[in-house]
């Protein structure tokens, strides 16, 4: 499998920036899936010598493109909340850029990190013979600087080629507001996975809403958290696992790098 998504700089409770992104934080998923995938990521030139290192660093192959800015967000967390601006914009994908990176891949998880990064002809390329996840911050964010407010506009035709769109909390409440098992159809995506943070998460999947518990991790940062959970999702989903057993599988495995993170 791949993941793709543009690279982030971090700026966490008035620290200093850091590597972000779900093609980093995802990564590590992958590293603890035993290295199973690819990385394609994005960033901009003047980061380029600074970030790769770090994404090579986790043992997997690496495809990294260059654009002329670096998304960059600043973070504040008051246990599973967070308040968050956007502090700069980088550059939206290309379906060049997809092509032949993606060449074998059977499943792969798309992770935007504002609206806009992926236009529908790039994902359409991403889709083009395989499984495709998407992360609903695609959908939800809007592409502008300053304090990220979440709203629903945006083009339906980003869902056509989706099987599993992942939402966090707030954002399937934008979408659909309560996320009931009608309410998710009717975004027209064979499964949907809300993750609720150390409440678990709840899956739709062949008409049916599950809910999914999950044992809470004392942590004050859990930044990344649902990028290893999706990609953990879309890994387990290509091994054959059921929906539900999935959850329990990518919740599993986030609760393990939350803990390593608080050591």
């Amino acid at each position: 499998m791949a993941l793709v998504g543009s690279l982030s700089l971090d700026r966490v409770d008035g620290g200093r920036p850091r590597i972000g992104g779900a093609s980093y934080h995802g990564g590590r998923a992958l590293r603890l899936l035993g290295g199973r995938g690819r990385i394609v990521a994005k960033c901009g030139r003047a980061d380029r010598r600074e970030l790769l290192p770090r994404l090579v660093a986790l043992g997997l192959p690496v495809t990294l493109w260059s654009g002329g800015a670096t998304h960059a967000f600043s973070f504040r967390y008051d246990g599973d909340r967070r308040q968050m601006a956007v502090d700069t914009v980088g550059d939206p994908w290309r379906p060049d850029e997809l092509a032949g990176a993606l060449a074998g891949v059977a499943a792969v998880h798309v992770a935007p990190l504002l609206r806009g990064d992926f236009p529908p002809d790039a994902l359409a390329q991403a889709a083009r013979r395989r499984r495709l996840s998407l992360d609903g911050q695609g959908l939800t964010r809007p592409r502008r600087e300053g304090p990220l407010e979440l709203d629903a506009d945006f083009d339906h035709a980003l869902l056509e080629h989706v099987s599993v769109l992942k939402l966090a909390e707030e954002e399937a409440r934008v979408l659909v507001g309560e996320a009931s098992a009608a309410a998710l159809r009717e975004l027209g995506v064979p499964e949907v996975v809300v993750t609720l943070g150390t409440r678990g998460s709840l899956v739709y999947a062949n008409g049916r809403l599950e809910r999914v518990e999950a044992s809470p991790v004392p942590t004050t940062d859990p930044t990344g958290a649902g990028d290893a959970f999706a990609v953990t999702y879309l890994a387990s989903r290509s091994d054959g696992h059921a929906p539900a057993a999935s959850a329990r599988r990518a919740t599993a495995l986030v609760a393990s790098l939350l803990a390593g993170r608080t050591r």
